[in-house]
């Protein structure tokens, strides 16, 4: 992800904002006329007490001005009640639409653009940084205009009353104001880095707990807790210093304006001596001047809450420019009719892949034809360019170079969901989705018959299993009731609940039991019979009847053909299956190439 400067990221980061608030625009106008209207009977309370204060001295009535008291109070309660449900609606509405637009970019995202980072990280992102937008795209806005109206609306109802006083009290504000807007960007800055602290935090133990029989087998409670608190200590450390800076501007603002009351008071005293100045008018000024606190801290809390959740929309914008998967062809309407009896129903041609512009091929020129049925196995050293292979025959990897074909036509005429639907995926780790038994088997074709499901689960032999679970399909598979070989078999279940053109096979019996394993041979042999399975294997037993044995090397096709073939013709080869232990007859001796 492509990192903005400074001078490019402000503008985004507004835009983001915006983007988010933007449909709730009706209801922030509605909340700022109801915070207007707030204001408006906060400022009338000192000029009604003024009014109470002359009635007094005049001995007039005093039904009027306490009438009046009371409804602006009763007003001020109802409206300031509506104003709060309403913001604090939309401030939900607003966090639930950016974690919205962020779990479905993640979804729709190329897989090496999430898996490059750490899982953790953009769950922080999801569930904390969005928490921060509440305020920033709600309430901080319309709280910095109604901040800004109640204080320009104090200071000119305080000219009204004394301009002398007013001076002095305009004094007192700009220097606060200087103030703040020196120390806001650095409470700004350390709450972001506390942020990004947070989200580093948050990786790494969720890499850490995924890992955990590893992190006690190895001893390693103490030093990997320790380099993860790191982050919470660096982003601790930051918060503390964000909450020292403001300790310091509200103290100073606070005794600034306190001094400047107490100015104000003296000021005003003597100026009520002179005969330049009513009792009342003093008074009145005074519960203006007390009152002064209550804009400016609004105006303070809200530009601190924008520059936080600014801050946020900087990483939920990375999130959101993702590159995600994008189909050159639009969906066809009731598919592309009958699949093709003859033919290869893979084809790799010239096929050149890398993971970045600035990396070497991972694969280089791989011309590949896979048929229509049988078992084609794919082998070779680390980093031969196995896994790349299956990237790009599921689409999560474009070629360079060269193209891929799928029953005939090429990859790119065709939908990332046209291709998936004839591919069939089993991963190394054979992972499970949360839910329970039936909701993982059903994952991918959620509209399949119970009929189905058992057929499925007798091809794995994991009927009678399954039958002595209390609960049975709806068992929760976060519970411990299965093992580690039947949850791989459950992802097997889950890939070949309908018949795939292609079922890929990654490693499938790499760490499997003897009943696992002979459990997805018979599959494999079955399934080859109905279409196609391509393996990445290292062991024998999942290679020996394979069809085809293609070995890889260097990204590049080395060899083809049978075990047997390629243990008399091809050193590589020969050489892997004696390193593994994956025979236990004496190597073949090996054709000079």
């Amino acid at each position: 992800m492509n990192v903005p400067t400074r001078d490019q990221a402000q503008p985004s980061r507004l835009s983001i904002l915006w983007s988010l608030a933007r449909p709730h625009w009706g209801k922030l106008l509605l909340g700022l006329a109801l915070a207007l209207v707030t204001s408006a009977m906060g400022l009338a309370t000192p000029m009604v007490t003024k009014w109470v204060l002359d009635a007094l001295a005049a001995s007039t009535s005093l039904a009027g001005p306490i009438w009046m008291l009371v409804v602006l109070l009763v007003v001020g309660a109802v409206v300031g009640l509506w104003q709060w449900v309403l913001l604090g609606s939309l401030g939900e509405r607003v966090v639930l639409d950016a974690r919205e637009s962020m779990v479905r970019r993640l979804f729709r995202a190329k897989v090496h653009a999430v898996t490059g980072r750490p899982s953790g990280e953009f769950v922080t992102r999801v569930t904390s940084d969005t928490v921060l937008l509440r305020e920033a795209a709600s309430s901080s806005i319309i709280g910095l205009i109604n901040g800004a109206v109640m204080l320009i609306g104090s200071l000119i109802l305080m000219g009204v009353l004394d301009l002398v006083l007013l001076g002095t009290t305009a004094i007192a504000i700009a220097l606060v104001g200087v103030l703040f807007g020196m120390l806001m960007p650095a409470i700004a800055k350390a709450q972001e880095r506390a942020q990004e602290h947070v989200g580093r935090l948050g990786g790494m133990l969720e890499t850490a707990l995924r890992a955990v029989r590893t992190v006690k087998v190895s001893r390693a409670e103490q030093r990997q807790s320790d380099r993860i608190l790191a982050d919470a200590r660096q982003s601790a450390e930051y918060g503390v210093r964000a909450v020292r800076q403001e300790a310091v501007s509200w103290t100073i603002a606070g005794s600034g304006l306190q001094l400047a009351i107490i100015v104000i008071l003296g000021l005003g005293a003597w100026r009520v001596s002179q005969g330049h100045l009513e009792v009342s008018a003093l008074i009145a000024f005074l519960l203006y001047a007390f009152g002064l606190m209550e804009p400016i801290s609004e105006l303070t809390e809200n530009v601190t809450g924008l520059q936080s959740g600014i801050a946020a929309a900087g990483r939920i914008r990375e999130v959101n420019e993702i590159d995600v998967e994008t189909d050159l062809v639009e969906t066809r309407q009731g598919g592309r009719g009958s699949t093709p009896n003859t033919g290869p129903v893979l084809e790799f041609s010239g096929v050149t892949a890398a993971y970045g512009p600035d990396l070497p091929p991972a694969l280089a020129e791989v011309d590949l034809a896979i048929p229509r049925r049988g078992h084609t196995a794919i082998v070779g050293p680390s980093g031969a360019g196995k896994t790349t292979m299956f990237s790009l025959i599921l689409r999560f990897l474009e070629p360079q170079q060269g193209s891929l074909r799928l029953n005939g036509e090429p990859y790119l005429a065709h939908t990332h969901n046209e291709i998936r639907s004839a591919l069939a995926y089993v991963e190394q780790e054979s992972p499970t989705v949360p839910g329970t038994i039936r909701e993982n088997l059903l994952f991918t074709h959620p509209d399949a018959t119970e009929a189905e499901l058992r057929a499925v689960l007798e091809e794995v032999r994991l009927t009678d299993k399954i039958a002595e679970l209390d609960e049975g399909l709806d068992t929760p598979l976060s519970s411990t009731s299965l093992s580690g070989g039947q949850r791989q078999r459950i992802a097997l279940a889950r890939a070949i609940l309908r018949t795939p053109q292609v079922l890929l096979l990654d490693e499938a019996t790499a760490q499997v039991d003897a009943l696992t394993e002979g459990a997805i041979h018979d599959c494999i042999r079955d399934r080859a019979s109905k279409g196609a399975v391509v393996t990445i294997a290292h062991r024998l037993s999942t290679v020996v009847d394979a069809d085809t044995i293609v070995v890889l090397d260097e990204g590049r096709v080395r060899a083809m053909g049978t075990h047997h073939e390629l243990l008399a013709t091809d050193e590589l080869y020969a050489s892997l299956v004696a390193a593994l232990r994956l025979t236990e007859a004496p190597p073949v001796p090996v054709a000079s190439e």
